[in-house]
């Protein structure tokens, strides 16, 4: 059965469009508080952070107002990066904890990630129980007046994730003497970011730091490297660091002002994790990793199995499968050794512990050459035209005419209004035949 609210990651989409609005996240935060309530008798507590679009201000007390009318004690921690939530769900040992975002979306867009009482985001088969509950009569699901939930602002989230994020890494740690160029998208990590890097000694060069409400992710961040790859060369820095709205991804830039996408990332620390022999089972990429890092892990012998797209999805497999690593291109890094969802912060302490010796950026990378890769992202108003004939067999063209020498990728957004049509082949004449294939179907 589909589901009805729950996409890939969450609930997202449109602000005062659709479910996102103050009405709906009233009827989300008494579904959720209802069905976590009842998991748990003797403590009722439900934690809540957001990054900074304007649209927080309204649909954060909406939020509130429904997991206290289930019940639930709620703390409200502000402005926080995504996995900086999921670990104060667990260290506070909350029921669970809900993210408002919308990761990289434009300011326009917000939702919801949740987190169950063990940092991990639901399962569909939860997510399941909480829709009916949405749809359930809001009447049935309201607490008696003696037994409403109370609400508290804590102001040092930040501080207590900063701290948690350290103590992963030896004391004797330091960033000394090392530069930091950060662009955090006007997004949740604004203010951990460049708080985390100055607290260990490096001098840091930020951007991206003065969030307004409509500027989050514009013409800057992960999705927009650009800017980082600037801020490098301007002040001749060692490393460059980009975050997304919620700081769940991240993207580097080496010294030399090369942009460094996830999949390289993932590359460098699986190479690394297997000689330190704290690499766990393999690797876990996703449909859209380059076909140029499943054949650099073919020859170094590490195993890779690829998942669908979206980082709950990357989570479930490392579980299944017991391994510690995986990963998305689009930066979504999951480090199993230290975190339950992406982190763009931990991954860049990762990174920069191995540079810790006086090693480059330039000469950690670069770990294999990607397969060239086009990615089309085609806006449209159904997204179910996928499903017809007309695309179907477009699609079973071009993954025909491809076959041998690369391959094709054609599906759903699963959290905007688009297709995505991905091919890869070192044959770039035969690539774009088959990209212009499927996008003139789909057009």
């Amino acid at each position: 059965m589909l589901k009805k609210y729950f996409g890939t990651d969450g609930i997202r989409g449109k602000v005062n469009q659709g479910n996102i609005n103050g009405e709906m996240f009233f009827k989300f935060g008494l579904a959720a508080g209802t069905y976590f309530k009842n998991l748990k008798k003797n403590k009722q507590i439900a934690i809540i952070a957001k990054d900074t679009r304007l649209s927080g201000y309204t649909l954060e007390p909406a939020l509130v107002s429904g997991l206290a009318s289930a019940g639930m004690h709620v703390f409200t921690l502000g402005p926080l990066p995504t996995n900086g939530l999921a670990m104060l769900t667990k260290k506070m040992r909350a029921n669970m904890g809900i993210m408002i975002t919308a990761s990289h979306n434009p300011y326009y867009d917000n939702g919801l990630k949740l987190f169950g009482p063990d940092g991990l985001k639901l399962s569909d088969k939860i997510e399941k129980k909480i829709e009916k509950l949405i749809d359930s009569k809001i009447v049935k699901n309201l607490s008696r007046p003696e037994v409403l939930g109370r609400v508290k602002r804590l102001e040092d989230a930040n501080e207590t994730y900063i701290e948690i994020l350290k103590k992963n890494f030896p004391k004797k740690f330091s960033l000394k003497g090392i530069k930091i160029a950060i662009d955090c998208a006007n997004g949740a990590a604004y203010k951990s970011g460049p708080k985390l890097f100055k607290s260990l000694g490096a001098k840091v060069y930020n951007i991206g730091t003065s969030p307004n409400g409509l500027n989050i992710n514009q013409k800057c961040g992960s999705t927009f490297p650009k800017k980082i790859k600037n801020l490098v060369k301007k002040h001749r820095v060692n490393l460059g660091i980009s975050l997304d709205g919620d700081a769940d991804r991240i993207i580097l830039c080496d010294e030399k002002g090369k942009i460094i996408d996830g999949d390289q990332i993932i590359a460098m620390l699986a190479n690394r994790w297997k000689r330190k022999k704290i690499l766990k089972g393999g690797v876990i990429g996703t449909l859209m990793s380059n076909y140029g890092l499943e054949k650099y892990f073919k020859n170094k012998k590490i195993k890779f199995i690829r998942a669908n797209v979206g980082d709950r999805f990357v989570k479930e497999k490392m579980q299944k499968n017991n391994f510690n690593l995986g990963g998305e291109q689009s930066g979504h890094i999951i480090l199993g050794k230290f975190a339950t969802t992406g982190d763009g912060l931990l991954v860049a302490l990762e990174v920069l512990f191995s540079m810790r010796k006086g090693k480059k950026a330039s000469d950690l990378f670069n770990m294999f050459k990607p397969t060239p890769q086009v990615l089309e992202n085609i806006a449209v108003k159904d997204k179910l035209i996928i499903n017809s004939k007309k695309c179907k067999k477009a699609i079973r063209l071009a993954s025909k005419l491809i076959k041998n020498n690369g391959r094709m990728l054609v599906r759903k957004s699963g959290t905007e209004p688009k297709i995505r049509v991905m091919g890869e082949s070192e044959n770039k004449v035969l690539l774009f035949k088959c990209i212009n294939l499927v996008k003139r179907s789909i057009k």
